[in-house]
């Protein structure tokens, strides 16, 4: 319960934020340079805050996999285990994962082509490509709900298998989430860009949301590597 609810709570407060900037940007006319300045420094510190958010859970990953044990209920005996867990079957990397791979590599592209567009003032190509880098990252989250509905193995597992399941599932998870939110990012601009509010010399807000797609590109070619691939 608690889940959706945060999920709600994270959408109302983007849409919130994105509606507050877009006003002064288009009604109020405060987007001085000093303005986007601070906006850009934001969004900087935003993706260093989360890029220290995965490290966290890629540490904890690491830990598991290049020491991995098991500490029982009373603490007094650790014992070595396999890695991945014996009773574990990993996905197959060359399969959604790698075709999920390929999709956000190819949406990184879209996302870049179409930045490059806008900034060549040709809005219309802008607005297509924009459109296909969105369709991209919604595919990139329909295989990754498919890619869960074939796993063996459920995050509320106990044993060995705990510390495999609830590190890949943190991992995995919470990059999708964060697939979602800057597919709702590029979304904003897409309609923005409709709109004719996307201009050569001024465009900020899409301009932050290329920023937080290439850093969930990365994040998931850091996933893919040592996750699917090496560690398995």
């Amino acid at each position: 319960m608690i889940l959706p609810i945060g999920i709600v709570s994270t959408i109302l407060v983007l849409y919130k934020w994105w509606k507050d900037i877009i006003l002064e940007a288009t009604k109020e006319k405060c987007f001085t340079k000093v303005v986007k300045k601070g906006l850009r420094i934001s969004m900087a510190v935003i993706i260093l805050s989360e890029t220290m958010f995965f490290v966290s859970f890629f540490w904890s990953f690491f830990k598991a996999w290049l020491f991995p044990v098991h500490i029982f209920n009373d603490f007094s005996t650790v014992s070595r285990i396999s890695w991945p867990p014996s009773d574990i079957v990993p996905l197959d990397p060359w399969s959604i994962p790698f075709l999920n791979t390929i999709i956000l590599l190819l949406s990184g592209c879209t996302i870049t082509w179409s930045h490059y567009s806008l900034i060549n003032h040709d809005i219309k190509s802008t607005s297509k490509l924009l459109g296909y880098t969105i369709i991209l990252g919604f595919i990139f989250s329909v295989f990754q709900i498919i890619e869960y509905c074939h796993i063996d193995f459920a995050f509320k597992e106990t044993g060995e298998k705990a510390i495999y399941s609830s590190n890949f599932y943190m991992l995995t998870g919470f990059h999708g989430l964060h697939v979602i939110i800057g597919t709702l990012f590029l979304l904003v601009c897409w309609f923005r860009s409709r709109n004719g509010q996307l201009l050569p010399d001024c465009h900020i807000g899409f301009e932050c949301a290329v920023w937080y797609w290439h850093f969930v590109d990365v994040i998931w070619l850091l996933l893919f590597f040592f996750v699917y691939l090496v560690s398995s």
